[in-house]
């Protein structure tokens, strides 16, 4: 038996162990609890009939408590993150889509007054520009986290219950309900409750949907931005420089202050341009204070609210900025291992499969299989074995080419 495939089932044990041992005390099990959310969503006008045909043969995914531990925008190196999401490949992919649905694009921007390259940063983050939607039915992931005792159990069981009245209400066809293990769904992800609140009819259909209608997709994250606090007209933020010697006890998403006050304090743009605007703003430092800082104001907070993560708000604004025309990131990442755009990690890939490893068809998403691969070449160049797809592991690929 290979070292992956005991580590997989070593994994999948351990998944298994502790969805059973911490079953919930009103439900012995998970059939026993579906009949409880069956009574509760009647309460909430889903009838029994829409909720038996959308949970015939539906079994639990036990798989998803390891993907809840591992979300990459908490695990992953910032620059890892970005450098995934926001590459030469995605921005082109996104200027051709902007101009495909231009349309569609202009009239979510002046209905809601949201700068439509934050509209389509979050359609290329969330689910690169439509061609990745997510395979996993959300009723079954949904019922899982819902049925399992988990930190968030009250809150996935409410998300389950907007799918079920999403299903009820007939805005999209249960088949095409499938997304991430957490249930967001769609071309920009939305959870379940979200739709409900905040989805619109952008093309006029009469239904909303934002899997299979872009228009609605569009529309419906430009109303999700706007309601989070969108100013019309206000910057997102920018890259700035910080001076010598600063308090990086000012630094804080929420640690406003006139931009004004910035500049008094020596912070310039990175360019070294003189801040400017009469506006509040914070200055936040993903990687430290060796790494790129950037000056975010209430424009970038409503897009942080769409994930709670400053690594992706950042992808979102970063790729917005990208598709203006604006360059990247200027300062240097914090680290002697670059990261890798997925050109590269499909590249990484095509390499490690060469040499017997056996990772899949190259995709560019660093999978189990692929880290596990990596972390062997890791051990042999002399790096920690992290699985971690950086510059060195490749470089030392290509070199035993």
């Amino acid at each position: 038996m290979s070292k992956f495939i005991k580590t997989t089932i070593i994994s999948a044990g351990a998944a298994v162990a502790l969805a059973f041992s911490v079953l919930p005390a009103a439900a012995q099990d998970y059939r026993g609890c579906l009949a409880q959310l069956r009574s509760e969503a009647a309460s909430k006008g889903v009838s029994g009939r829409t909720f038996d045909r959308a949970m015939r043969g539906v079994e639990p995914d036990l798989t998803i408590f390891d993907l809840m531990n591992n979300q990459p925008e908490f695990k992953t190196p910032v620059w890892d993150y970005l450098g995934s999401l926001v590459d030469e490949e995605r921005v082109s992919d996104g200027k051709s889509a902007m101009r495909q649905w231009a349309k569609a694009i202009a009239s979510a921007e002046s209905r809601y007054g949201v700068d439509r390259y934050a509209i389509v940063g979050v359609w290329g983050v969330e689910s690169n520009f439509g061609k990745n939607l997510g395979k996993r039915p959300l009723l079954q992931s949904l019922s899982t986290l819902a049925c399992y005792k988990n930190r968030r159990q009250s809150y996935f069981k409410g998300e389950f219950m907007a799918t079920l009245r999403i299903i009820e209400r007939g805005d999209i066809d249960p088949s095409r309900l499938t997304g991430s293990w957490a249930g967001a769904f769609g071309q920009t992800q939305f959870m379940p409750s979200t739709f409900l609140r905040l989805a619109v009819d952008l093309d006029g259909d009469g239904r909303r949907d934002i899997v299979d209608s872009v228009p609605d997709a569009l529309g419906s994250t430009a109303n999700f931005l706007k309601k989070a606090g969108w100013v019309q007209g206000l910057p997102w933020g920018y890259e700035v420089r910080l001076p010598r010697g600063f308090d990086t006890s000012l630094a804080g998403r929420k640690k406003k202050r006139a931009v004004s006050s910035w500049a008094s304090m020596g912070v310039t743009r990175v360019d070294g341009r003189s801040l400017s605007g009469n506006y509040q703003a914070g200055i936040i430092i993903p990687a430290g204070i060796n790494g790129p800082a950037f000056l975010v104001t209430k424009n970038f907070d409503a897009v942080y609210s769409y994930n709670a993560s400053e690594s992706y708000g950042l992808a979102i604004a970063l790729l917005g900025d990208r598709l203006r025309g604006l360059p990247g990131i200027q300062a240097a990442w914090p680290t002697d291992d670059p990261p890798l755009s997925r050109a590269e990690r499909r590249e990484l890939q095509s390499l490690l499969n060469a040499r017997g490893f056996n990772v899949g068809e190259p995709d560019g998403m660093v999978g189990a299989k692929t880290r596990e691969a990596i972390k062997e070449i890791e051990k042999a160049i002399g790096l920690p074995a992290r699985g971690r797809a950086g510059y060195k592991v490749l470089d030392a690929l290509r070199r035993a080419r």
